[in-house]
C-alpha cells in the first residue's frame, strides 16, 4: 500500500509544507530567497538534491541554487544554459499537473545537452516506480500560480528520499510548493526594487523629484497591492495611497480608501493579529473586507519608510492575494483529515477530537480534579481554578447522572452486520455505495456539534457529548433504525444492520481506553443480539 495514503504520514507532509514555505517569506534578499527554495525542496519535499534555475533578463537560465550535495553545487551553481535547450526539456516531459517528468529511458538523449545536470548510472528499476538515476523531474515556476504566463524558473530535484517515483500526493505537495516559491522570488524581486528606491531616496536629496517619480511607478504599478499609511499620532495606521491593484483587490475606489484604516477593513477576528504586525518587518496572513461583504485571505508585510530628520514618517504595506493559496491549504488539511470515500472525519481526526476532551486527571466522587500526578503522588482533589475552563469529561451514573448532575460524552461504536457479504456477493463498488449511504444516514440523525467518523472497513464511531444514558440507548435505536432501509445500488437493493457499544469517554482514560471499551461493548451485543436482528433480510 502506498505509504503516502496514511493520514500521519499526510499530515507531517502537510506540516512540513507549510513550514518550508513559511521559512521563503523569511529571507532578507533574493539570493537568500533562491537558497532557501532549494533548501525547502530538499528539508521539506524529501528529496536529496534540488536546485533552482532562475531565469535572467536575458532569457537563458542560469544555476542560482543548489542544496543536498555540495558535490553537485560545485558541478552546477552559476553555470547558464539557454532558453531553447530548457524548452526542449520542458516539451518533452510527461505532464504530471505543471509539473515535467522524464524518466531515464526516454531521457538519456539529454545526456549530452546543454542544461547544466548530475548524472550517475544505475541498473535498471527492480519495480515500476523505482527511481532511476537517470529519471528527471522539473517544477516551472510561472508570473501565475495557475501555470500561465511568464517563466520565472525551474526547480529541478532528484533521489526521492524512499527510492521511489513521487506518488500523487508528493507531486501535489511539489506542485504547490513551486507555485509558492514563484511568489516568494516574485516577491523578493519586488522588495529589491523598492528598497532600492527607497535608498536613492535617502542618498540623493539632489535627485529627490526623480527619485519620487520611480517611487511611484514601482508603486503605482505594482503587480499586487501596496498602500502608504500614517504612522504615529492620532491618525496612526489611516491610508495616505492605495495603489491600483489594491483597489481592485478590495473592490474599492482610491478616493474611498483613503477614508479607512487597515484596522477598518479587517476581520474581527484578526485585530489582534494587524496590531502585532504594525512595525518595521512586520508580516500577518490575515482577512480584509471587500465592498460585497466578502473577506479576502491576505499577506501583509510592512517596511518603515523614514525621513533622515524627523524619523519615521509612514508605513509602506504590501498586500498580497493568498485566497486562493488558503483554499488549497484548506482543501489538504481536509483530505488528510477526513476519509476519502464517505467524506466523514478519519481515524487520525476522530482521536483527535475525542483527545481534545480529555485529560490526565480523573474526577473524584465530588466531581473535582484527583488522583495521582505525573510523579505518582496522589494529591487531595482541588477545586478547579478560575482560569480551568476545561470541562471534565465524566461517565454518567447508572440513574442517567454524573458528578454534578452532569451529562457524559458517549461514545457510539458501530460495526455493520453483513456487508461482508454484501461486498464478496456484488463486488467492492457496491461494498462502497453501501459504505456512502450509511454515512449519509447516520450523519442526519445527529446534531450539530456531534462528530460521525469512519474508523475503517465496516465501523464507524459516533461522539455525542451532552447525553445521559437513556438518552444514548435512544441515540443508537435512532441510528441502528436508519441504517436497516433497504439501500438501492444499481437498481438492486441491498440492507445491512448495525451492532452499536456504547462507551463513555472521562478524564483519566486515553483515547485507546475510551474507544476499547466501546468496541468491546459493541462485540457484546453483537454476541447477545440474535442472527436475525442483526441482519437485515
Amino acid at each position: 500500500m502506498d505509504t503516502e495514503s496514511e493520514p500521519y504520514v499526510r499530515l507531517a507532509t502537510l506540516r512540513q509544507l507549510h513550514q518550508v514555505v513559511a521559512d521563503l517569506n523569511t529571507a532578507r534578499s533574493l539570493a537568500d530567497t533562491l537558497q532557501a527554495v532549494a533548501d525547502g525542496a530538499v528539508a521539506g519535499l524529501g528529496f536529496e538534491l534540488a536546485a533552482v534555475n532562475l531565469v535572467r533578463p536575458d532569457g537563458d537560465l542560469i544555476v542560482a541554487a543548489v542544496a543536498g550535495d555540495a558535490s553537485a553545487e560545485a558541478l552546477m551553481a552559476g553555470r547558464v544554459a539557454p532558453r531553447s535547450a530548457w524548452d526542449r526539456w520542458l516539451a518533452m516531459g510527461h505532464h504530471w499537473g505543471s509539473l515535467r517528468f522524464i524518466p531515464y529511458d526516454e531521457g538519456w538523449v539529454l545526456d549530452d545537452d546543454e542544461v547544466p545536470q548530475w548524472r550517475s548510472e544505475g541498473p535498471a528499476p527492480r519495480f515500476p516506480d523505482e527511481w532511476h538515476p537517470g529519471d528527471r523531474l522539473l517544477a516551472p515556476m510561472y508570473a501565475t500560480p495557475a501555470g500561465g504566463g511568464e517563466l520565472i524558473g525551474v526547480i529541478t530535484v532528484d533521489r526521492p528520499r524512499g527510492g521511489r517515483r513521487p506518488g500523487a500526493w508528493s507531486r501535489e505537495a511539489l506542485q504547490t510548493y513551486s507555485f509558492q516559491a514563484a511568489i516568494a522570488i516574485s516577491n523578493a524581486r519586488l522588495r529589491a526594487n523598492m528598497q532600492r528606491a527607497l535608498v536613492r531616496l535617502e542618498r540623493e536629496q539632489q535627485a529627490l523629484r526623480a527619485s519620487e517619480e520611480s517611487f511611484r511607478q514601482a508603486f503605482e504599478y505594482a503587480p499586487s497591492g501596496m498602500a502608504i499609511a500614517e504612522m504615529g499620532g492620532e491618525q496612526h495606521g489611516k491610508l495616505l495611497r492605495a495603489n491600483d491593484a489594491l483597489c481592485r483587490l478590495l473592490g474599492r475606489p482610491a478616493s474611498v480608501m483613503r477614508r479607512y484604516a487597515f484596522s477598518d477593513l479587517v476581520h474581527p477576528d484578526d485585530v489582534n493579529t494587524l496590531l502585532r504586525t504594525s512595525a518595521e518587518g512586520g508580516r500577518a496572513e490575515l482577512r480584509l473586507a471587500r465592498r460585497d461583504g466578502s473577506y479576502l485571505w491576505v499577506s501583509l508585510r510592512n517596511s518603515v519608510v523614514a525621513d533622515t530628520t524627523d524619523g519615521p514618517r509612514f508605513l509602506l504595506t504590501h498586500v498580497e492575494d493568498i485566497e486562493e493559496r488558503k483554499r488549497r491549504e484548506l482543501a489538504l488539511a481536509h483530505r488528510a483529515s477526513h476519509d476519502s470515500l464517505t467524506g466523514l472525519p478519519n481515524s487520525a481526526e476522530l482521536r483527535a477530537r475525542l483527545s481534545s476532551r480529555l485529560c490526565g486527571r480523573p474526577l473524584t466522587a465530588d466531581g473535582l480534579p484527583g488522583g495521582p500526578d505525573d510523579f505518582g503522588y496522589d494529591f487531595p482533589a482541588t477545586p478547579a481554578l478560575p482560569y480551568d475552563h476545561h470541562v471534565h469529561a465524566v461517565e454518567p451514573d447508572e440513574d442517567g447522572g454524573g458528578a454534578d448532575g452532569a451529562k457524559g460524552l458517549a461514545v457510539l461504536f458501530c460495526d455493520l452486520d453483513g456487508f461482508k457479504t454484501i461486498n464478496d456477493r456484488f463486488g467492492h463498488h457496491t461494498g462502497d455505495a453501501v459504505l456512502i449511504e450509511v454515512a449519509r444516514r447516520l450523519s442526519s440523525v445527529v446534531r450539530d456539534g456531534d462528530t460521525v467518523a469512519r474508523l475503517g472497513g465496516d465501523e464507524f464511531v459516533v461522539l455525542a457529548d451532552g447525553l445521559d444514558r437513556e438518552g444514548a440507548q435512544e441515540l443508537a435505536v435512532r441510528l441502528r433504525n436508519a441504517i436497516i432501509p433497504p439501500i438501492r445500488v444499481d437498481g438492486r437493493a441491498v440492507r445491512v444492520g448495525a451492532s452499536f457499544g456504547i462507551g463513555w469517554a472521562g478524564c483519566g482514560m486515553t483515547v485507546e481506553e475510551v474507544l476499547h471499551s466501546a468496541d468491546q461493548r459493541m462485540y457484546m451485543e453483537k454476541r447477545t443480539r440474535s442472527k436475525a436482528h442483526r441482519r437485515a433480510g
